[in-house]
């Protein structure tokens, strides 16, 4: 059977956006982020919020965690035995560890979760993956843990390599409460008065529109574990420039915006608990991604996993800069409109 052939050039527009100026303790520095899109306004509307952050003093970026996971099941004969074995799983940290760094070099289990559904057991797995997104590094060692309980617990059959519990490129709850990809936080306090000069508005509009967009109108739509206006834009244009599976916006896009006013200026801030980025791993190779994650400096000899938060950093301080531009637009009537109106039409 022949590989279909990849063509190594970027089909969709790309260009870069800045500098972002970022701080904190995974990435220091000025960057330009390149972002592949068909909607061209997401270019100068990024730009305005790295323009304006980068003038308060840059963007706080912080990586609470990072993990990979592949949830699986098996069936008992019943309830009674499901829970059973649940319970016993804990005094097999140890077996259970080397079974899955028998996988990989850089595969670690960190730990699991369980839940029982009638005679159903579903084990949802977390592995640190080094600097790979890690899908199939974690459904590898998934399938070897699998094949383990199936041994140790002859009493149980195969249900699935793949739970759903996980879960992958899937809207839930689960993987913000519990963590899939590299969880970041992005803040920036920015004065008043560059809020009038560069955004056109005021922090007290702006917290005010938050609140009442993105907080109110997302529980009015019944959004899960998600408060903002279009994480998945910036995200998706990202992914596609540095070589991720793009598909993964679909829980990336999850995130919270936060927002206070704190005397004259503006705290702003963008959480994202499911940013699955990696910077080795399928897709890498092509030259075009090869350029941006050095011009992000993402390449570099590192411990295993810190190019990786790095480029999860630098995705979420990208996300800011978005968000906060198209809120800014949005606090006046027109502006969006007129926006993509200049921008998009011949």
């Amino acid at each position: 059977m022949s590989k279909t052939s990849i063509q190594d050039h970027a089909a969709i527009p790309m260009r870069s956006v800045g500098p972002v100026e970022v701080k904190g303790p995974v990435v220091q520095g000025a960057f330009r982020i390149p972002l592949a899109t068909f909607e061209s306004p997401l270019w100068p509307s990024t730009e305005r919020g790295a323009r304006v952050t980068a003038r308060a003093g840059g963007i706080a970026v912080v990586v609470a965690d990072a993990c990979m996971t592949r949830s699986v099941m098996l069936k008992a004969a019943d309830a009674a035995r499901a829970v059973e074995v649940t319970h016993q799983l804990a005094a097999q940290r140890a077996e259970m560890e080397a079974v899955a760094a028998s996988s990989s070099r850089f595969c670690r289990l960190r730990d699991w979760q369980t839940q029982v559904v009638g005679n159903m057991i579903f084990v949802r797995f977390a592995c640190h993956t080094g600097d790979a997104a890690g899908h199939n590094m974690v459904t590898h060692a998934a399938d070897r843990l699998l094949s383990w309980l199936l041994e140790q617990y002859p009493d149980l059959t195969y249900g699935s390599i793949s739970g759903n519990y996980c879960t992958d490129k899937k809207v839930s709850a689960v993987n913000g409460i519990l963590g899939r990809g590299t969880y970041v936080v992005a803040d920036t306090l920015i004065p008043g008065a560059l809020c009038a000069r560069f955004l056109k508005t005021t922090p007290a509009r702006l917290v005010e529109l938050n609140w009442r967009k993105n907080w109110m109108g997302g529980a009015l739509a019944g959004s899960v574990r998600s408060a903002n206006a279009h994480f998945a834009n910036m995200l998706l244009a990202f992914y596609l420039a540095t070589g991720q599976d793009a598909a993964n916006i679909v829980e990336g896009s999850q995130g919270f915006t936060h927002t206070e006013t704190r005397g004259d200026d503006l705290y702003f801030s963008v959480t994202l608990p499911n940013v699955i980025v990696g910077s080795v791993g399928n897709g890498k190779g092509l030259d075009f991604v090869q350029r941006n994650l050095e011009q992000l400096d993402c390449l570099a000899e590192r411990e295993p996993g810190a190019n990786a938060r790095r480029l999860a950093a630098l995705a979420g301080a990208t996300v800011l800069c978005g968000e906060l531009s198209l809120l800014a637009a949005q606090t006046n009537p027109g502006e969006l409109m007129r926006a993509h109106l200049s921008l998009e039409r011949p």
